[in-house]
Formats: C-alpha cells, structure tokens, sequence
C-alpha cells in the first residue's frame, strides 16, 4: 500500500476526512484545454495529489472519439515542470475502441493511455465496468499482471457488483495474485445505495471507496430549484432529484451551510468525506468558480448535530436509483 499511504487514501473510518480527488471527466468537454489547464493548476496549488481520468473522457461529446481528458491531462504534466507530485488514476473498458476486459484489450488499453498522459507507469487503474460474461479469474490475472510488470502501482474495480468485487478478491487470495484495493461507487447524499453492500464489503476486506457523482450531477451544488433553469449537460439529470427528499436534502445543506458560512457543496462533499470507508471524494470542476466551491470541502468540519440533520434528511430511502 505504498501508494495509497503516501497519498493518504487509507481505509478511512471516519475520525479523518478524505481528500477531495480532481474528476477529470470535463476535461475536453466542457472543459476546454486552456480552463482544463487553470483548474488543474489551482487543484495542486491547493495541495491536491490525486486526478481521476478514463480513456472513455469524454467521447460522448460531439467531435470527440475518447482520450480527450487524458491527452490533456498529459499536455498538462508535460509543460508543469517541477513540482509537487501528482498521481493519476485512470480505467478501462468503456472506450468505443477498446471495449471491454479481455486480457489483450486490458493490456493494449493501458499502452495507449500511458501514451496520450506521457507517464511510463500509473498510480490507480480501475476496471471501470464489468464484463460480466467474462471470468473473474481470468480479470483478476491481467490486471495482477500490470502490477508484476509495474506498470500501474494499485488495482480499483468500479462500478462493479458487490457479489463480482468479492469474487475478485477471493481469486486474488487464492492464487496470490494483487488484489483490488480500491472500490469506486456512485455516492452521494442523494445516491446511498451502496450502504447496503459495498460499504461493509470494504471495510470488512479492508478497502478503499472512492466516490463520484458525489455532488449527484450537481444537483447538490443547490443551483438546481424550482423555477430554476441552469445551462448545464446535466441539468436535467440533476433536476430529476426535486422531489420530496430532494427538497428536504436541500433545506438540510442550506441550514447546514449557513452553520458554517460553506457553499452547498462544499457541506454535501465534507459529509461523504467522514462516511466510513470513504477514503477519496471525487468532484469536477468545469472551471476555477466551480473548484473554489469543490476545495472549500476540505475546511468544513461537520459536527455530530450536522451529520445527523443530513442523515436524516437524505434517508427517506437508501436504495439505489
């Protein structure tokens, strides 16, 4: 666990909050390179250490094919000089060219995003989706190789079943093989499923969560109101939250906000930062405005009083969407 030690992701228990991790899923969408680089540049100058990308960023976008995020992620690395050091953390299997978790695809997919960051090795490298046709043994061996040939330093599974993630884990036993030592989740207070499974999942078997969509598509930025209208290309995912409990969340982080002089946001991300097994929170920022909001998460100290009125406003149902 050098890495993760180093970078301060442990298991977490909730006694220390988790660091805020820059998610680069805007860059090259709306993100252009030039705001890319201004957010990156402040993210570190605040201390941050930790970027999330994924050779899938962002080819959803019109004119995009993928690789945009990392490409410039790697512009960046490539004309920042010296500095304090960045890890990045990328995944594979949703690029349109390199779908999917057979072991050459794997292999040929991290090649290619080494390329486009400029780096001869990775931090953390995530399966990003299951290919839930295929045998965990054989992802479980090709990505225990990377680590062998030291072309990553951690494995992560994301988005994976709790049931799937403790195979993988189980193989990695058996056949002493790396093991995965980071989960990444949806996680939010408008999102709690993963309290039912992978949350005792990790702390039974000693891993770390990471969190994403962990402002809920922005709804809990709480620009998202009745009678609002935002310009986002998430707007209408976020506003699908405004019913009962989504207005109930947003008067508990109002109140909860005005305690502590914070933007919405920033009480929303420090609330997943204590929550048992978080040990990383990730956020976007199209823009240096946004991240101010997203960073400010790290100076909010939430009290016992303020955990529970969050609590119990978001849990009118912690089952996932």
């Amino acid at each position: 666990m050098q890495y993760m030690d180093m970078h301060g992701i442990t298991p977490a228990t909730g006694a220390q909050p988790a660091p805020i991790v820059l998610g680069g899923n805007v860059f090259g969408w709306t993100a252009d390179r030039d705001a890319s680089f201004a957010v990156l540049d402040a993210f570190v100058a605040a201390g941050g250490t930790l970027i999330d990308t994924a050779d899938s960023y962002s080819q959803w976008a019109p004119g995009n094919s993928g690789g945009e995020s990392e490409t410039i992620i790697g512009a960046w690395l490539a004309g920042r000089g010296d500095g304090p050091p960045v890890a990045i953390a990328g995944k594979v299997s949703q690029s349109k060219h390199r779908p999917g978790l057979a072991p050459d695809n794997i292999r040929a997919a991290i090649a290619d995003s080494l390329a486009r960051l400029g780096r001869t090795s990775i931090e953390l490298y995530y399966a990003h989706f299951d290919d839930e046709d295929r045998p965990i043994e054989e992802i479980a061996r090709a990505f225990s190789q990377l680590r062998d040939e030291k072309l990553i330093a951690e494995i992560g599974v994301s988005n994976f079943s709790a049931e799937r993630i403790a195979a993988w884990l189980d193989v990695a036993e058996r056949e002493g093989l790396h093991g995965p030592t980071v989960i990444q989740k949806e996680y939010s207070l408008m999102e709690r499923g993963i309290e039912a499974d992978v949350i005792p999942l990790a702390r039974e078997r000693g891993l770390t969560v990471m969190t994403y969509y962990s402002l809920a598509r922005g709804f809990l930025t709480g620009k998202y109101r009745d009678g609002a209208t935002v310009d986002s290309p998430r707007a209408q995912a976020a506003a699908a939250y405004l019913d009962d409990r989504g207005h109930a969340v947003l008067a508990a982080l109002d109140e909860v906000a005005a305690r502590h002089q914070a933007a919405p946001a920033a009480v929303a991300l420090a609330w997943l930062a204590v929550r048992p097994a978080v040990g990383g929170v990730i956020a976007s920022a199209r823009d240096t405005g946004q991240l101010s909001d997203v960073l400010a998460a790290a100076r909010v100290r939430l009290s016992e009083e303020d955990v529970a009125r969050l609590d119990a406003a978001s849990a009118t149902t912690t089952a996932a969407r």
